[in-house]
């Protein structure tokens, strides 16, 4: 399926088409989440979903029951069921200038 990815707190948009996880789909277009292991055990890469929902790639990512209620995903093994909004702080963009493929929204205040 996939969708669009939004950094809540950067504002920045992406997309996201399976089967890439939502860390692979960052990547292409020029952001950088925090990552390590890419097999979902070390949590590097955790962040919040507020909004939308993710099917995983491995059986049981390293999550607890709590934290999967709370909206915590692992990007790395996570792909998105549609747009998805995730809360990702450490975030970066690639190349220091922005993503190439991913759009920035601003709020009007």
């Amino acid at each position: 399926m996939g969708g669009t990815v939004t950094l809540a707190g950067q504002g920045w948009r992406f997309d996201a088409a399976a089967p890439a996880t939502v860390l692979e789909a960052a990547e292409r277009a020029g952001v950088r989440l925090p990552s390590s292991c890419r097999n979902g055990t070390c949590r590097t890469c955790i962040c919040l979903s507020t909004g939308g929902t993710v099917r995983y790639q491995i059986e049981w990512p390293g999550l607890s029951p709590d934290e999967k209620r709370e909206g915590y995903i692992l990007p790395c093994v996570a792909v998105a069921d549609g747009d998805l909004v995730i809360v990702a702080p450490a975030a970066k963009r690639l190349g220091g200038q922005g993503p190439v493929n991913a759009t920035e929204t601003r709020r009007a205040d």
